[in-house]
């Protein structure tokens, strides 16, 4: 026997597919909430550790900040002590400069030259005095420069207008001191340079023999023969 549906069946389905379009966007909007929750909680962590690492590094930062400082005191502390051992070592060289320095100036005078003033300006030196012609004043600055304890010698003024007749020049020279006996600084650190390792022979290799050593100069030349014997007197002999 047929039935026959007479109820409103479309409003019936469409009721239907209300109720699932429903469900599915309630789905979909707690898949969203889920995702975004996941999401956000992720980025949360990922923001948690950088900020935890950024404080670690400003910790160590201050930390290094502090050593830095520390170093830079040391170094001041490091400055001054170089300095004072600089200044100890220029007094202990120049302790015996002045009696060097005058020794000098005795040895490197000329005859015919005399010296009336000596002022020092620290490493500089004005010497004065009255010679008995331009040669004399020449001689005495070539004798200046070879002394070794004043070097760069410069002549000011010389001029012709003493009364001593024997001493007409009156003139005025500068030179600076030096001393040969002092540490060099020739790299310009501000630390004396060591003293140059003697240069020591490589040894031979093995199964080579050693250069010989030079010769010993010639000995003396023998003593001349003694002088031949007078001949004997005739008859002498039998």
């Amino acid at each position: 026997m047929a039935r026959i549906n007479l109820l409103p069946w479309r409003a019936e389905r469409r009721k239907q597919r209300q109720k699932e379009f429903g469900i599915m966007l309630a789905l979909s909007a707690l898949g969203a909430v889920l995702l975004s929750f996941i999401i956000i909680s992720y980025y949360s962590g990922q923001i948690s550790g950088q900020n935890e690492r950024n404080a670690f590094l400003r910790e160590q930062i201050t930390e290094v900040d502090k050593k830095i400082t520390e170093i830079e005191e040391l170094d001041k502390k490091k400055a001054k002590l170089l300095a004072r051992k600089e200044v100890i070592e220029q007094l202990q060289s120049n302790r015996s400069q002045m009696v060097h320095l005058f020794d000098s100036l005795v040895r490197t005078i000329p005859d015919g030259a005399v010296l009336t003033s000596i002022k020092q300006d620290e490493s500089q030196l004005t010497l004065e005095g009255k010679a008995q012609s331009n040669a004399r004043v020449s001689t005495y600055m070539r004798n200046l420069e070879g002394s070794g304890w004043m070097t760069k010698p410069d002549l000011s003024i010389i001029e012709a207008k003493g009364d001593d007749k024997g001493l007409p020049y009156q003139f005025i020279l500068t030179v600076t001191l030096a001393n040969p006996n002092a540490p060099k600084d020739e790299d310009g650190d501000g630390v004396p340079d060591a003293p140059a390792a003697p240069v020591v022979p490589a040894p031979a290799p093995e199964g080579t023999t050693a250069p010989a050593a030079p010769a010993s100069p010639a000995a003396t030349p023998a003593a001349p023969a003694s002088p031949a014997a007078t001949p004997a007197q005739p008859g002498a002999a039998s």
